[in-house]
Formats: structure tokens, sequence, C-alpha cells
């Protein structure tokens, strides 16, 4: 008899706790429940969405290598607007604006470019976007703004192409001390095995040396 009691005891004790508690813990566990849902829900999107961006990528690196001018752009454009948050997408757009900026659509290049500079999201890629856009600005000579999307801060990896194409600019204007200083900086940074090395000896030694006074 005390032990039904004391198990009633519990009971009301339970209920009592239960009323004043079981809304709020029904309400946490259902947005747990609801978040865990979601972020797996979210989870698949991306992996399928990923997954459906690599099918097209592919079809436009064959258009790319067939030459393809208005499938390539087609496609691009797709994986931008479709695909925009995969990595596939400034892969598209660097290799668009490669293939625009050697057929000579400069403008074209350039859209792909800033896209990846201002829109994509991937910091992986925007230093590459910022050293192939100064590029396309240097054949337009258009030198000081291809020099003002070379001065934000560049990751050790692109130390060197940045000098490098500084260098490049200032020569264009026949600035041919700051154009030195800029090649100089590039050997410094470049170990013995860069690949940009040879170039970039070339062109330093190929300045004009200075006057004697």
């Amino acid at each position: 008899m005390a032990y039904d009691l004391q198990e009633q005891e519990q009971l009301a004790t339970f209920k009592a706790w239960w009323d004043k508690y079981g809304n709020f813990i029904l309400t946490v566990v259902t947005l747990v429940l609801f978040a865990f849902a979601a972020y797996n829900g979210w989870r698949w999107y991306e992996r399928n969405e990923a997954t459906q961006a690599a099918a097209v990528y592919e079809q436009f690196l064959k258009a790319l290598s067939a030459r393809d001018a208005t499938r390539t752009k087609e496609l691009a454009g797709t994986i931008i607007e479709r695909y925009g948050r995969t990595v596939y997408a400034p892969m598209a757009a660097l290799n668009a604006a490669k293939a625009y900026h050697e057929a000579g659509d400069l403008n074209a290049a350039k859209a792909q470019l800033v896209w990846v500079i201002e829109k994509s999201g991937r910091a992986e890629f925007i230093p590459i976007a910022r050293l192939r856009l100064a590029g396309v600005l240097l054949d337009e000579k258009a030198y000081d703004e291809a020099l003002k999307t070379l001065s934000a801060d560049v990751p050790d990896a692109h130390a060197v192409a940045f000098a490098d194409r500084r260098g490049d600019i200032l020569a264009a204007q026949n600035k041919v001390e700051e154009a030195r200083a800029a090649y100089r900086e590039a050997l410094a940074k470049a170990d013995a095995q860069h690949p940009l090395r040879p170039l970039i000896q070339l062109k330093l030694d190929a300045l004009p040396e200075p006057v004697a006074s």
C-alpha cells in the first residue's frame, strides 16, 4: 500500500512537471528534429546539385575542346545561372573567359572574370580571376584599372604571378624602372624551380638599361 502511495506521488509529481514543461520540451524536440531533417535535406540537395553541375560541366569542356563557341557560351551560362553555388561555376567562368580572351572577345572575358571575383564566393579562384582580368585590361591598354585589379591582397601562392603581371603593365606604360622593380620582386619571390622564373628573367633582361648621367 505504501508502495502504491509512493508511486502515485511520483506520478503526480511527474504530471505536474510535465504540465509545466511538456509543451516547451515538445517544441524543442520538434525544432531539433526539423533542423536535422532540414540539414539532411540540404545536404541531399547540395549533392544532387553538384552531380547535375558536374554533368553539365563535362559537356561544357567538350564544347570548349571542340571550339564550339555558341555551345560553350550556352553551357557556361547554364552552369553559372543554375549551379552558381557549386565549384563548377567559377571553373566554367574561368575557362570561358580564357576562350573569349583568345578569341578577342574582351568584354565577354571580362564579364566572366568579374563574376568570379564579385559573385562566385569562392576565395580560391578569386586571385586567378584577378590576374587574368588584369591581363585582359592590359590588352585593352586600361593600365590604371589593370594595376588596381592587382592591388588587392594576394595569397603567397600567387605572389610571383601578380608581381610579374605588374611588371608587364608597367613595361607597357614605359615605366621602365618600376617594371624592373616589379620583375625583380617576382624573381625574389620565385624559387629556383618556379615555372615563371625563366620568362621573368627574360623580360627583366629585355628592359633597357638606365642611361648613365
